[in-house]
């Protein structure tokens, strides 16, 4: 970064906590205590909400809805649809993307060399990587420039967002 700051973005995939077990929730939270407990460093959390538009969704379970042969598969898949359907229409449907950015901080170009700068940073998101993957999570770490920036513009355009193919759109 411009200040002589290194940053590593990670990405969170997590776990569904909600149907864990009351025995696997409390082996999670204590993995994430001891996560919190051992990263001797600073990070930040960026989650970011989307909102989803679920017709491709609702229009693939309405071509199934016919190849079922049961009346009450049938009947619970049209009140699925609706449910579904109200979400969309209501614009209550929405993924979330969780990051971590861990950082050095500014330093003297003199004092470190860039590959010591690297090697401290993947250490932290080896640690990061290894506390969060007890706890059931998946942790990538992102590298390539376009993705980093990608997700900073994202994050500080909110009107403006990359549509499929990649290409700036607005709201």
């Amino acid at each position: 970064m411009k200040n002589n700051t290194y940053i590593k973005i990670l990405e969170v995939t997590p776990i569904n906590y909600n149907l864990k077990s009351d025995l696997e929730k409390g082996a999670i939270l204590n993995s994430y205590k001891l996560f919190f407990k051992t990263c001797h460093f600073d990070i930040q959390i960026l989650i970011q909400s989307n909102k989803e538009d679920l017709t491709h969704h609702i229009s693939k379970i309405k071509k199934n809805i016919n190849k079922k042969e049961n009346k009450y598969l049938k009947n619970l898949t049209q009140n699925y649809i609706q449910y579904i359907s109200n979400l969309n229409n209501n614009k209550k449907s929405s993924s979330k993307k969780f990051y971590i950015i861990i950082k050095n901080h500014p330093i003297n170009k003199k004092e470190k060399n860039i590959e010591i700068i690297k090697q401290e940073l993947n250490e932290k998101y080896l640690k990061i990587k290894e506390c969060l993957s007890r706890c059931g999570n998946k942790v990538n770490n992102i590298d390539e420039k376009e993705e980093i920036l990608k997700i900073f513009f994202s994050f500080f355009n909110t009107k403006k967002y990359f549509n499929k193919n990649n290409q700036l759109e607005e709201e």
